[in-house]
């Protein structure tokens, strides 16, 4: 089974034959071996584990990502972020813990760009509202 990683943004490219695969989603660990059913799913923060043919296991830390089964023969994962190590140990303890800061980094920057969207807006209402005993507002 072929497996494609691409990781445009960490410049990460894997292009191997395979045995089987693991993986995890939101719904949990899964398998992958030649013959597998057509699949399409969405990878949050996670380590992808492979085994090619002559039995030697390799690893790949994700950061975010869709992973597609396709034909049964390839598997093809495009990810934000991505590092491939052999010490899986380094990738679960190091890696995910610095994927999983950066995740809630940039929510919580999301959370505040909306927060002050919000505040915009309530302002710009208040701005728009009809003048109230000659305070604020656009007199029409």
């Amino acid at each position: 089974m072929k497996l494609r990683i691409v990781s445009p943004g960490a410049s990460v490219e894997i292009d191997e034959d395979v045995v089987s695969l693991h993986a995890e989603d939101a719904s949990g660990g899964f398998g992958i071996r030649t013959g597998h059913a057509d699949f399409l799913t969405v990878l949050d923060v996670g380590v992808v584990s492979w085994r090619d043919a002559a039995g030697h296991e390799r690893h790949c830390a994700v950061r975010r990502g869709v992973l597609r089964v396709q034909g049964g023969d390839t598997v093809d994962i495009a990810s934000q972020e991505a590092i491939v190590d052999d010490d899986l140990e380094k990738l679960e303890s190091t890696v995910l813990a610095a994927f999983r800061q950066r995740d809630e980094t940039e929510r919580n920057a999301r959370t505040e760009t909306h927060r002050l969207e919000l505040q915009m807006l309530r302002e710009i209402m208040h701005y728009l509202q009809p003048a109230k005993s000659g305070r604020g507002g656009i007199n029409r």
